[in-house]
């Protein structure tokens, strides 16, 4: 939620002065990076090194100030090409030390001219080693970045943050998801259909799709099951998305129905925390999360660990140790972070449905993930027809 855009900030070395407040009363005082004003999120921090573009436009970050742990922000500059949609989806950015001028054959123009056009409210020049202990120590959090050259006093900010939403129980997939059907082409021979129930969808992920040949009918979050089954799909694929998962009734809904009719389903991000709750499973809100795009996480299906890129905050509460039985036929967990064993991966083991609760498609890198949709392939290749289509 940004609030108060104030035109166009100044030279780098004439930035506003800007203040990040955390709900717990840290305060951390830098320089204006990006527009000139407030706005207000969720406090987390991102440990990637590269693909700072990826991340900015991944509808996911809906509603999150992102801080970004990596010291050097902005070298490459933005391009036309590696958006994952078409806007910048972070409530608020938080940088060290950022690049003074972009050196990159594709580059088209400053990240700083970038979050400034499209109005996000940032923050460079502080401690963000400091604030990434602090996030670590007390978890994710509410948090507002102020600039200008008239600033509240400190009480006054830290109150308004304090008022702002939190992300749990917030319901976000609409307010990112597409309002209309679209349809990505399968690139070459096409082999499948795809109904693909946008959550927050990432651009590169039908493209992998694609890639495979696969015809990919993009849904909105809205869409119901017969919406889906109108495209006569091979397979259903819900996708990643912004919000807690525990809101997402009509998603559960709908992923239910698929379930009943034995269609190959795959789920990523969020699409994997719906698989659970779909199955019966709870979920929790993580005390930070993980975010960036060296996740180490192990495929307990073939114990191969790959290194991977993740943007979550709530995570699924299913049992490590055992298989489960569910109204679907049994379940199990097929991929767990090696940091600290959280649930990144479900799959059933009498129908064709799986998912995992990080980014196969991982556009910046690493892409270890990438057998994931060939695996939904294989799904669609081998399942029997007969109860696929309504």
């Amino acid at each position: 939620m940004t609030t108060s855009i104030q035109g166009t900030a100044s030279p780098r070395h004439k930035a506003a002065p800007a203040v990040l407040v955390l709900e717990d009363g840290r305060i951390f005082h830098g320089r204006a990076y990006g527009a000139v004003g407030v706005t207000f999120g969720e406090a987390v921090f991102s440990t990637g090194m590269t693909g700072y573009q990826e991340t900015l436009t991944d509808p996911s970050y809906h509603r999150q100030v992102v801080v970004m742990t990596a010291p050097h922000v902005g070298n490459t500059g933005v391009n036309d090409e590696d958006p994952e949609s078409k806007q910048i989806w972070v409530a608020g950015y938080v940088v060290r030390d950022p690049a003074r001028v972009p050196s990159n054959w594709r580059s088209r123009r400053s990240l700083d001219d970038e979050l400034r056009h499209q109005g996000v409210v940032g923050i460079s020049g502080i401690d963000t080693r400091a604030l990434t202990r602090h996030l670590r120590e007390r978890g994710a959090m509410r948090v507002g970045i102020f600039s200008g050259n008239a600033l509240p006093d400190e009480g006054t900010m830290l109150a308004e943050v304090r008022q702002a939403p939190e992300m749990k129980g917030a319901d976000l997939s609409a307010e990112v998801a597409t309002k209309e059907a679209y349809v990505v082409p399968a690139i070459g021979t096409k082999k499948f259909t795809v109904a693909a129930v946008d959550l927050g969808i990432k651009g590169m992920t039908p493209h992998r799709m694609a890639e495979r040949g696969i015809e990919v009918h993009v849904l909105p979050a809205t869409a119901s099951v017969d919406d889906i089954y109108a495209v006569n799909p091979d397979g259903v694929f819900f996708s990643n998305g912004p919000g807690d998962p525990a809101t997402a009734d009509h998603a559960v809904s709908v992923m239910q129905g698929v379930l009943e009719r034995k269609t190959p389903l795959f789920g990523i991000c969020f699409g994997n925390q719906i698989l659970g709750r779909a199955l019966g499973f709870g979920t929790y809100k993580l005390k930070y999360g993980h975010r960036g795009i060296n996740q180490p996480v192990q495929d307990r299906t073939t114990g191969k660990v790959e290194v991977t890129a993740h943007n979550h905050g709530f995570a699924v509460d299913a049992p490590l140790d055992k298989v489960s039985d569910t109204p679907y036929g049994r379940a199990e967990v097929s991929h767990v972070c090696l940091n600290d064993n959280v649930v990144e991966g479900l799959q059933l083991l009498d129908q064709p449905a799986f998912s995992v609760q990080y980014h196969p498609e991982a556009a910046a890198g690493p892409h270890d993930a990438a057998y994931l949709f060939d695996r939904f392939t294989s799904l669609m290749s081998t399942a029997p027809m007969e109860g696929q289509r309504a």
